[in-house]
């Protein structure tokens, strides 16, 4: 944690022309802590480590995708070169303000999907390749298996597993999507979008850890899978849909049309990586599901006992 937070102070005193760097005299605070994850924020600079398992060809590819002039405006640029802390990736970031989470009528779902369908249609032949995979498939089939390892006998863990068999196979990372492939962020939530400058400028992507191509229908399952389970208010729904279709979004039909053909799989996938989750943290934390917990393994029970015929509509 020190040496990053040293990185950290260093990317936020690079010398500038004018007057003295905003940044002296703070200290650095830790904005996150995980297995996957270390961040350290010193003024407007920000330092993160990513996780030892990290593919070092494709970390290299999506931090160049980042920097793309093609996708400024969209992705959030890095800053420095990737460095190494022992077995960690190193990047640094220009410090942006996230979504106030205490403030939920305020969250920026037009500007989220806005940025979606503008990230969406990048045309592939101008970025860097080998693009990587998406790791959306990827990381709910991890899910899966942590909650398999945490809590092999926890009472929602059979409805989880029930979903998750109902999933054809590239949506459970066993093969590759059979939709047209397009750059993907792989990970969206409200948590990935920041204001740059901070505090008064546009809305951002940020997190490339899981950019790839893949299936753009992936990156709006989260909010689709919230709104199934009832945990996404219709009317916010609706904008957040209307939003991305709006800006020329490819992944929901056109305006009028059914999304659900689409979104079906990746929503049914994103709520069984949720509700893994929620079982194993919980089986961690010595803690009953919550609520909100509890509402996406009912939803997984729901998936599950959905009559087999409908799995035929569902591609492939």
């Amino acid at each position: 944690m020190r040496a990053l937070a040293e990185v950290a102070r260093e990317a936020a005193h690079v010398p500038r022309p004018r007057g003295a760097c905003p940044a002296c005299g703070q200290e650095a605070d830790v904005l996150a802590e995980r297995a996957d994850a270390v961040v350290v924020r010193h003024g407007p600079a920000v330092a993160k480590a990513h996780a030892p398992w990290t593919d070092p060809d494709a970390h290299r590819v999506r931090i160049a995708v980042a920097a793309h002039p093609r996708l400024a405006g969209i992705l959030l640029p890095p800053g420095r070169d990737t460095a190494r802390l022992g077995e960690r990736p190193v990047t640094t970031w220009p410090y942006g303000t996230p979504v106030d989470p205490a403030d939920p009528d305020a969250a920026p779902w037009e500007e989220a999907a806005a940025l979606l369908a503008r990230l969406h249609s990048v045309p592939l032949d101008a970025l860097p390749d080998p693009l990587p995979a998406m790791r959306g498939p990827a990381k709910a089939a991890a899910s899966v298996a942590r909650m398999h390892s945490a809590a092999p006998a926890h009472p929602a863990g059979r409805a989880v597993l029930g979903a998750w068999s109902r999933l054809p196979a590239w949506a459970r990372d066993e093969a590759p999507a059979p939709m047209p492939a397009r750059l993907c962020h792989g990970d969206l939530h409200l948590g990935q979008l920041v204001r740059h400058p901070a505090g008064e400028g546009p809305w951002q992507l940020i997190d490339v850890d899981d950019l790839g191509l893949g299936d753009a229908a992936w990156d709006l399952a989260r909010p689709a899978a919230w709104f199934a389970a009832g945990l996404l208010a219709p009317d916010v729904w609706a904008r957040f849909l209307g939003a991305y279709r709006a800006a020329g979004g490819p992944a929901a039909g056109p305006e009028g049309a059914d999304p659900w053909p689409p979104l079906d799989v990746p929503a049914r996938a994103l709520t069984v990586q949720a509700a893994a989750l929620a079982v194993a943290r919980s089986t961690a934390e010595g803690r009953d599901l919550d609520d909100v917990e509890r509402a996406m393994t009912e939803a997984c029970a729901r998936i599950a006992s959905l009559p087999p015929e409908l799995d035929d509509m569902i591609p492939s």
